[in-house]
């Protein structure tokens, strides 16, 4: 079956035909008849013959961090959402938090037939901004913001700040386990408002009450162990990532403290492992599916049409309280 005999079958035209499978202007009482056909043959047009037509491949790269995330599996959840309903698909790009094969991915899909990328960024290097600047597709930044690039972006600061500043309600002797500063969301802007909060509070911020991490359990239970041991009076500790909250929630219970009686922890991200441990992790709500889907809509938006609008979206978050903060 082609395109002639489908024209045939349904008295139209082959250039009428060619224009309903491009989405071009066809009368209804035309569109009906062609459509009837179609469902009636089975006929799916040859998807070469229309990358060749349109130069469009109806194809999505996707650089991510790590595949086995809980916020980055929401995030391409969201993305595969939106992009499925507007006819595309999505080619996956795992990096393992690799720089090298971060950039190599980002090649790939610079150099490659794909209509558009979705990049799941952690931190950017002069070789990262240079890579960027020779991007001929169009390209969305998701989790991370660039001055001058599309991007959706999670209020980080505020997020630390504001979740920092409810355990300061019932404690004094905060600290707080991290990630890199070359992580400028996750890293640094979370430092940054677990400061500010302290700050405001007028409780002095201790270098040595702060410890940097890897995103791991196993990281978080080393520096909440390096912290106890160092700091025996902390009350309060803050984790950038849930992650890092339940490995050091393991840590704290394996040396005979009370969660929250003695030390309340919270962490960042609502992930799946803060509701089952118990006490159950008080923390922050990202929306990242949702994200997902505004980065996915965006990039769309921006395939279909040149002169799109480059917008830069922040998110908003919530605080979720459950069990690993006092209240009394």
């Amino acid at each position: 079956m082609n395109i002639n005999e489908i024209a045939w079958l349904a008295g139209v035209s082959r250039t009428t035909v060619s224009r309903y499978l491009n989405n071009g202007y066809v009368s209804e009482e035309k569109k009906e008849k062609i459509r009837k056909v179609i469902e009636e043959t089975g006929y799916q047009p040859s998807t070469q013959a229309q990358m060749l037509r349109t130069r469009k491949t109806k194809l999505v790269g996707v650089v991510l961090p790590k595949i086995n995330s809980d916020t980055i599996s929401r995030e391409v959840a969201g993305i595969s959402d939106v992009l499925a309903k507007r006819g595309y698909q999505i080619i996956l790009a795992n990096t393992n938090n690799d720089i090298e094969e971060e950039l190599k991915s980002l090649s790939l899909f610079r150099d490659n037939q794909v209509d558009g990328v979705i990049f799941i960024a952690t931190m950017f290097t002069r070789k990262h901004k240079q890579m960027l600047k020779e991007y001929k597709v169009p390209i969305v930044i998701l989790g991370q913001w660039l001055e001058g690039y599309p991007c959706v972006y999670q209020d980080d600061y505020y997020a630390s700040y504001m979740i920092t500043e409810k355990l300061l309600e019932k404690g004094q002797n905060a600290a707080y386990i991290g990630v890199t500063d070359r992580d400028e969301a996750v890293g640094a802007k979370r430092r940054k408002g677990f400061e500010a909060a302290l700050h405001k509070k007028k409780v002095p911020v201790v270098p040595e009450r702060m410890k940097i991490g890897n995103f791991t359990m196993e990281s978080g239970y080393e520096c909440a162990k390096e912290l106890l041991q160092q700091t025996p009076l902390i009350d309060s500790l803050i984790c950038a990532t849930d992650t890092m909250a339940v490995g050091a929630i393991t840590c704290i219970k394996e040396l005979g403290l009370r969660i929250p009686q003695d030390i309340q922890v919270v962490g960042i991200g609502d992930s799946s492992f803060g509701k089952i441990i118990e006490p159950k992790l008080t923390t922050v709500h990202f929306f990242y599916k949702t994200s997902g889907m505004e980065a996915a809509s965006m990039l769309a938006d921006l395939m279909e049409n040149e002169e799109g609008i480059r917008k830069e979206i922040k998110m908003g978050c919530e605080i979720v309280l459950r069990n690993s903060h006092r209240e009394n």
